[in-house]
């Protein structure tokens, strides 16, 4: 009789056990590059996804930086131990589109799960980095920024320059940097993502090419020519600043943002992603202008080029999992959210209808500036040369430039001699990611 009643609360056990377990949420991992404020609010979105429904849970984690995310990815898909969602700044969009059979393709996923995707729905300056030539979606736009010049206004009031002094044209900042320095300000301007901002972005804005071949879109047998007369003359005033103390380097990455937000230098050149952190951490009155310009360069100002990453997809997973991603995909694409996103971090809306919810809730006219990227990526339509770019190994070419930046900015190299060395020291990097995805 005791065996009977044991047997029977075995049995009723694994009926318990098996019914909990068939009604448990398919659970999939996110992995993503953000700390910080905006590691916050990444959390916040998951979070808020896993409220929303109880069939799927996502489950975020930080792995590095942008490049350490990337490797961390590309490491764990060679062990097997690959996540569902893989953040890949722009730069890698290369690499993972020859990654052959590493990835899904977003398309792929969205439509096997009958979900609600239409790539039109996206602004075209950003989906058109992500997609084939045929406007097939590879990965999710997920945090699109463009550059934009911060301004510290306390810092020019108390150097007698007008809080809303014209800073329109490198020349003008020229001169404003010239006050500041005899005011004895000891940080007139620096910069963050200093490749991404002062050769990537400024080419485009100046509508010069980076490379041939539309810039990487139209094939793999592409060179870089980003050592022509404009951008020479953009990073040689900027070293001749170096030298004269009125441009201060803090770093390859975004050491500058940390000098900035405590009120220490007037000017700052960085992401439009930069708001979150400037709005939670300024104790001074700030405010944003679009990147400055060349005045002269026929062209300019073009548009500039989007930075920050996307959602990859990557491959090896069960089809429910599947189901989850798409799932996630389509909350994160949703009005709201990026409405939310948008405005919570200044990264661009990705979709049109975002954009228009903002702009309807009054956004940005109760922060004026926040459109400025908006406006700057969307006013004109872009060329071959101002799209973007799609390089192979391009993380490793950054570094060569940062390098030679770095040899500029402390009168080791003069601007034309590192732009030359960088492209012949990229171009070797070229030829074999084309040799090695033929």
């Amino acid at each position: 009789m005791i065996r009977k009643i044991l047997f029977g609360s075995l049995v009723a056990g694994a009926m318990l056990a098996s019914s909990t377990a068939a009604l448990a949420a398919t659970e999939i991992q996110f992995w993503h590059a953000f700390t910080g404020r905006l590691g916050d609010l990444v959390a916040e979105q998951v979070e808020t996804f896993n409220a929303s429904q109880t069939d799927y849970k996502v489950v975020a984690s930080h792995k590095g930086n942008y490049s350490e995310t990337l490797n961390a990815g590309i490491a764990a898909f060679r062990a097997g131990e690959q996540p569902h969602i893989l953040m890949v700044f722009e730069v890698g969009t290369a690499t993972m589109m020859a990654a052959k059979g590493a990835v899904k393709p977003v398309y792929e996923i969205m439509k096997a799960s009958e979900s609600r995707f239409d790539p039109d729905a996206y602004i075209g300056s950003v989906k058109g980095y992500y997609t084939t030539t045929d406007g097939d979606m590879l990965s999710l736009p997920f945090n699109s920024s463009t550059p934009v010049l911060w301004v510290n206004r306390d810092a020019l009031r108390a150097a007698g320059i007008g809080s809303d002094a014209d800073l329109s044209t490198w020349q003008k900042v020229g001169v404003v940097l010239d006050q500041l320095k005899a005011a004895g300000h000891k940080c007139p301007l620096t910069t963050a993502w200093q490749s991404w901002i002062h050769l990537e972005n400024f080419s485009a804005y100046h509508n010069q090419p980076f490379a041939t071949r539309d810039n990487g879109f139209a094939g793999l047998d592409t060179e870089l020519t980003f050592n022509g007369p404009v951008q020479v003359k953009h990073i040689q005033t900027l070293g001749n600043w170096a030298k004269e103390g009125k441009f201060i380097y803090a770093g390859r990455r975004n050491e500058g943002g940390a000098n900035f937000r405590a009120g220490e230098c007037a000017l700052f050149t960085e992401s439009s992603a930069g708001y979150a952190g400037i709005k939670a951490e300024a104790k001074f009155d700030f405010g944003v202008r679009p990147l400055p310009y060349w005045d002269g360069v026929e062209g300019a100002p073009q548009n500039t080029i989007i930075g920050g990453a996307s959602l990859w997809i990557m491959n090896g997973h069960k089809p429910k999992e599947y189901e989850a991603v798409a799932a996630f995909m389509s909350f994160l694409s949703s009005t709201d959210i990026q409405a939310k996103w948008h405005q919570d971090t200044g990264y661009l809306p990705i979709t049109i209808a975002a954009g228009n919810k903002t702009r309807a809730d009054g956004f940005y006219n109760q922060n004026p500036g926040t459109d400025i990227a908006v406006i700057q990526m969307t006013a004109k339509q872009p060329t071959p040369i101002s799209k973007g770019l799609r390089l192979g190994l391009f993380d490793q070419i950054r570094g060569i430039i940062d390098e030679e930046f770095e040899a500029v900015w402390a009168g080791d190299k003069d601007a034309q001699t590192a732009l030359d060395s960088a492209v012949d020291r990229g171009n070797k990097l070229l030829r074999r990611f084309e040799q090695a995805n033929r």
